[in-house]
């Protein structure tokens, strides 16, 4: 008697989800919708493929924002009379002129607190190169496909795109700049113009997609807490000062 009441309890126990309700003393089980039934699948089967459907549909949006946006990816784009000029823009974000510049700034550099802005502003960009690079490695997303490898000075990990090392050096100098200079209030407005200008170009030229750019400004934007909070002084750093002091 035990037995049999134990499964007809069970059936209608079962009988009861598969309707969308439950027997007293039991949790309700998720909501069915009607997206969720599919052909050939159970309720449960409908919801998980649903949860799939998400990050697509996001990756497929950026995706199509990207294409939009990149107006100047090559000489027959709509815009692509901008190219030369974004071109140049790429170059002022580029690594490398600000890693020999900043070195040779601290080179020739007289005054002791500049040469601790500057020896900073190094570290931070190396941070910031060595960073990017194993993100790239370790997420592997490769460029748009309406983008021309025509870019200035690459290596091997610049084939991948996510996340976009111009957009994290931008905010990572513009933070670092307008904190550490005194600038006045329309040079300040032009470092931040400089930035936006330099991460939005990088989807216009094709160089990577929204996300890639969105995520860099946001890891720049963190890496310079990083920086400031590990920052170098004659206390910290003696032997590195020692090396750079005339």
């Amino acid at each position: 008697g035990g037995g049999r009441w134990r499964r007809s309890r069970r059936r209608r126990r079962e009988a009861a989800a598969r309707e969308g309700h439950a027997l007293p003393g039991h949790a309700s089980p998720p909501p069915c919708w009607d997206g969720d039934r599919e052909e050939g699948k159970s309720c449960s089967q409908g919801r998980a493929s649903r949860r799939v459907r998400i990050p697509t549909a996001l990756l497929a949006a950026d995706l199509w924002a990207s294409r939009r946006l990149g107006v100047c990816a090559a000489e027959g784009s709509p815009c692509a009379a901008a190219r030369p000029l974004l071109r140049l823009v790429e170059v002022s974000g580029h690594g490398l002129p600000w890693l020999l510049g900043t070195a040779y700034g601290l080179w020739r550099s007289g005054s002791a607190a500049a040469r601790e802005v500057l020896l900073n502003l190094l570290f931070a960009l190396l941070l910031d190169l060595v960073l990017v690079a194993v993100v790239k490695g370790l997420v592997r997303r490769p460029r748009p496909a309406h983008n021309k490898m025509d870019m200035f000075a690459t290596i091997s990990v610049d084939k991948y795109s996510f996340p976009s090392g111009h957009a994290t050096r931008a905010a990572l100098v513009c933070r670092f700049v307008l904190h550490h200079l005194v600038l006045a209030a329309p040079l300040r407005v032009l470092v931040v113009l400089w930035a936006l200008v330099v991460s939005l170009s990088r989807v216009m030229l094709g160089r990577h997609n929204v996300t890639d750019v969105l995520f860099g400004l946001l890891l720049g934007y963190a890496l310079y807490s990083v920086v400031q909070y590990c920052w170098l002084s004659p206390l910290s750093a003696p032997a590195l000062f020692a090396l750079w002091s005339h």
